[in-house]
């Protein structure tokens, strides 16, 4: 059985897109995936890092579960976990691998729009 990391209640989790050269290995493979950086609040990040981290020495997959914006479950696998601790609590970074269209990019204001090229 798979382990997971349940995200029981809270909004939907805002995936990112990422750039970080060690990142970007974690997402090889011959599906068309993308690795993404989430960050979820909890009470006891240290032991869901150590969960991943037990599930990772026994080569077993651990996988973030969520509800989407319609409400439906999905489930993302994690391929790295650190807990930052900040004044408001822990904060969990779960770097999963999702399918491009489910990651948020950032808007680039740098770009001009082509309202602004004319």
């Amino acid at each position: 059985m798979d382990e997971k990391i349940t995200i029981i209640e809270g909004p939907t989790p805002v995936f990112e897109a990422i750039d970080d050269g060690w990142a970007l290995g974690l997402h090889e493979s011959a599906g068309m995936y993308e690795t993404a950086l989430t960050r979820v609040r909890t009470f006891n990040g240290n032991a869901l890092v150590e969960r991943c981290h037990k599930a990772w020495s026994r080569q077993e997959h651990i996988y973030l579960h969520y509800r989407n914006r319609l409400g439906m479950e999905e489930r993302a696998p994690i391929f790295a976990a650190r807990n930052v601790t900040t004044p408001e609590g822990d904060v969990l970074l779960l770097w999963c691998r999702l399918k491009p269209e489910d990651i948020e990019e950032e808007p680039d204001f740098d770009l001009p729009d082509d309202e602004d090229k004319e």
